[in-house]
């Protein structure tokens, strides 16, 4: 269960998505001064480098956050979404050159306020290690910063967080779904977090794939928001099927895999701005990532059942 590893695959479209859409509703929710709850429940390793083998093997930050950062050069058009991802980026590449990709948990980071907490979960025994090392420097870099790192299963430990004491809270979601039970645990967890918090933004992401558990995720989530009277927004990004014959003929022989080509996010309590915001972004970013046939992208919403 500890074979994933996303150093293969930081800085992918998947994480151009997530990270858009966290980043956008963080934002919203800092507006006010009260103080934020941030949890991040599979936080990785917390920064990643793009410049070693593990990036390099798998190519996927360069057709990723690469193609949108090449993109975005000299454009005066940059949607602010998508603007203020890149900025975060940046921050961590202060030469200019795209060396290293900051994980959900450094782009939190960033920018917790004094009021602020961030809780980190990490079970994965190495990546758990690396992201202590992230979370002392953070420490030392941003003293007002208040960040504590769990090395245990995020999906057990939320419910000990709920509720929060300042009653806010932003929570991201995103296990690797390297196992099958993974989804029913991901719904069983969002289900105990209403009922602990109803008034919690939850971010869940989920891969699009051939997989019954996958297409039915996003379907339980928002009958559970429903369930609660809660407004949930669904957000996809398809890049498409890079057109590569003997890719395909070397696929249907089985001797290798096409790759996610497709991942979504589903936010129950979204801020209100975040649907106009991603449905600005969206058709930017796949501009900049497209890889053939089938690229697509989609943003729906729905709010809460009238009493």
């Amino acid at each position: 269960m500890f074979s994933y590893r996303h150093a293969f695959h930081a800085g992918n479209h998947a994480d151009v998505l997530k990270h858009l859409a966290l980043l956008a509703a963080l934002q919203h929710l800092q507006h006010k001064d009260t103080g934020l709850w941030l949890v991040d429940t599979h936080a990785g390793a917390g920064q990643y480098r793009l410049d070693h083998d593990a990036a390099q093997t798998s190519g996927e930050a360069a057709a990723g956050i690469g193609a949108l950062w090449r993109h975005a050069q000299g454009q005066a058009d940059t949607p602010p979404p998508v603007r203020a991802y890149l900025e975060a980026v940046a921050a961590c590449n202060p030469d200019g050159a795209l060396r290293h990709y900051p994980g959900s948990p450094a782009l939190l980071a960033q920018r917790l306020r004094p009021q602020d907490r961030l809780a980190l979960f990490e079970w994965h025994p190495t990546d758990g290690r690396l992201l202590d090392r992230q979370v002392r420097a953070w420490s030392e870099q941003w003293p007002h910063a208040r960040i504590t790192l769990r090395r245990d299963d995020g999906l057990r430990g939320l419910r000990a967080l709920l509720p929060p004491p300042t009653r806010r809270a932003l929570v991201l979601i995103d296990p690797s779904y390297e196992l099958k039970t993974d989804y029913a645990a991901v719904v069983a967890t969002v289900g105990e977090a209403l009922h602990r918090f109803a008034q919690g933004c939850y971010l869940v992401w989920y891969p699009l794939i051939g997989r019954e558990q996958a297409h039915a995720l996003p379907k339980r989530l928002r009958a559970l928001a429903q369930h609660h009277g809660r407004a949930w927004l669904q957000a996809e990004l398809n890049v498409g099927t890079r057109p590569d014959p003997q890719r395909k003929a070397a696929a249907a022989r089985g001797r290798v895999t096409t790759g996610l080509r497709a991942s979504g996010m589903l936010i129950i309590n979204p801020p209100y701005t975040l649907a106009e915001q991603l449905r600005t972004a969206l058709p930017w970013v796949l501009d900049a990532l497209r890889q053939g046939p089938g690229a697509a992208w989609r943003v729906d919403g729905g709010e809460p059942p009238r009493a």
